[in-house]
């Protein structure tokens, strides 16, 4: 398992650099000149001139680059050209916002989406197979922040159940922290849910249909026996790969959503940067996205080689 490990970390390695290639190009590539951005609309050519000298972007970009890169693995994610605070600093106090945001979404997602697909599965082509499978479709069409907007409404500003925006660090306490969490976490999980019912669902009736679980029934084994032990653990492998492309799918969704609660989160971060025109905090974004995505890429790689031995020879 340790090699397997290894082998994937090092196929992740010439991922990782090309990101970082098309983060470095980004200061090309966006419209707008980060010395003019650094030094301020009204300032003169000379100083602009001078800032630019200051940046190091009279440079080659060849040199740009392995300077940006050193910085990098000495984990300096560089200075925000707006505020001058540090980029790691800036994304370190936003963070945990994200990162809470996107756990429970995770959590209760993937719970209600193996539990509905398990018994949709179950009782395919009854009654409950059609309203579950419905009720996926709807969770599939509609927005998440058509969703969000909708909880804000009914359970923050009517019934004021729980707060409609922000955030409380879990260092306040774990009752104040969920309670900020839910409704964006509600709203931010749906798709997820109803994308993890989906590969459930087919991958149970897959399973059920083959020979050694029609054997395990004959032989007199209760029902949830065959299903918790000869089912389940079998009909998981889709459910990983869908688990881990909506894993990081919500770090782009929890752009909008924290737009909608109003949490100061890294997706709130990156969409401030870009109309700021905040270069090197968009650089720094793309990095540590692209990092997290690399380790969930990771972490479904080494459950596949837990559900399925055979992967581990590849």
């Amino acid at each position: 398992m340790l090699i397997f490990i290894l082998k994937r970390i090092v196929a992740a390695i010439p991922v990782l650099f090309i990101v970082t290639l098309i983060a470095f190009s980004l200061i090309y590539m966006i419209p707008g000149d980060a010395a003019v951005v650094a030094a301020g609309d009204n300032a003169t050519p000379e100083r602009i001139q001078q800032v630019r000298e200051q940046m190091g972007l009279d440079r080659p970009a060849i040199v740009q680059y392995f300077v940006w890169m050193g910085d990098l693995l000495r984990g300096n994610l560089g200075t925000s050209l707006i505020s001058g605070h540090s980029n790691s600093e800036m994304i370190a106090a936003a963070l945990p916002v994200t990162v809470s945001l996107a756990l429970v979404a995770l959590t209760w997602s993937l719970i209600a989406g193996v539990i509905i697909g398990t018994f949709a599965g179950l009782t395919r082509g009854s009654w409950i197979d059609r309203t579950l499978t419905a009720l996926t479709t709807f969770g599939l069409a509609v927005p998440t922040f058509w969703i969000g907007l909708i909880l804000v409404v009914t359970f923050a500003l009517q019934l004021k159940m729980f707060p409609a925006t922000g955030f409380s660090p879990i260092s306040e306490g774990v009752g104040p922290w969920l309670s900020h969490l839910i409704l964006p976490a509600l709203a931010l999980g749906t798709t997820t849910a109803a994308e993890i019912a989906r590969p459930t669902r087919a991958g149970m009736i897959d399973v059920l249909d083959q020979d050694y679980i029609r054997t395990a029934t004959a032989k007199g084994l209760p029902r949830w026996i065959v299903v918790g032990k000869h089912t389940t653990k079998n009909a998981a492998i889709p459910v990983v790969t869908v688990f881990g492309l909506q894993a990081a799918a919500l770090i782009g969704g929890s752009v909008i959503i924290e737009q909608v609660f109003a949490m100061p989160g890294l997706g709130s971060l990156a969409l401030r940067s870009i109309m700021e025109r905040d270069f090197p905090v968009i650089q720094a974004f793309v990095v540590i996205v692209t990092l997290f995505v690399l380790l969930i890429n990771l972490l479904v790689d080494i459950s596949y080689a837990y559900f399925n031995p055979k992967v581990r020879q590849s």
